[in-house]
This record gives structure tokens, C-alpha cells and sequence, in this order.
């Protein structure tokens, strides 16, 4: 069963950094392309990053570019984002997903609540 589990949200005062984490299982992670994803209160969903399988390229939203990593550990099924000065603009519910891994299909992670706010 393909499941992807996010973790690392929560509050965060504006100008500080987070790492979020994607635990991956029921696939053979390092074969497939990866992404995150959020979503902002009354909003529509926003790419955020993606990374290939190898974890050898990587592409950025243009709103987010300079203040965002996405990076990856294949040997142990994770994804990770890093978020730099956060502002309260980043306030949204993260997602990660595999592109593409079930029978051509995306899977979406539960997502991780990020409130940025003193």
C-alpha cells in the first residue's frame, strides 16, 4: 500500500526556518519523481518544488525560489522541504506527493498544518 505521511508543521514566528518531512512506503521510492504542495486557507493549491527519483534535479515555484530546498534520502524513503524566513504568507497545509506511482497515478499524502504567526 502506497502511503506518504508528512510531519514537521506547526507555529512558527515569521522569519524563522522549518523542515518538513514525507515518510514514504509501498513503492520503490527512488524510482519516482516527487513534489510538495500547498494549500493556503481559501485558496487553491500551489506547487511549491519537485525533485526527480535520483534526486538530481530539482524545480521551484517562482513565488518560493531562493527561500525553499526540496531535497531527498532515498536509502530511507524521505522527502524533505526546507522553508526559510517564513512569512505569513506561507500559512497552508503541505502536502507531498509521488508523481505518478500508482498505475499512473498520483498519491497525495494527509498534508502538515504550517501557521506562521507571533
Amino acid at each position: 500500500q502506497v502511503q506518504l505521511v508528512e510531519s514537521g508543521g506547526g507555529l512558527v514566528p515569521p522569519g524563522e526556518s522549518l523542515r518538513l518531512s514525507c515518510a514514504a512506503s509501498g513503492f520503490s521510492f527512488s524510482d519516482y519523481a516527487m513534489c510538495w504542495y500547498r494549500q493556503a486557507p481559501g485558496k487553491e493549491r500551489e506547487l511549491v518544488a519537485t525533485i526527480s527519483g535520483a534526486g538530481t534535479t530539482t524545480n521551484y515555484a517562482d513565488s518560493m525560489k531562493g527561500r525553499v530546498t526540496i531535497s531527498r534520502d532515498n536509502a530511507k524513503n524521505m522527502l524533505y522541504l526546507q522553508v526559510n524566513t517564513l512569512e505569513a504568507e506561507d500559512t497552508a497545509t503541505y502536502y507531498c506527493i509521488a508523481i505518478g506511482v500508482l498505475h499512473g497515478m498520483d498519491i497525495w499524502g494527509t498534508g502538515t498544518l504550517v501557521t506562521v504567526s507571533s
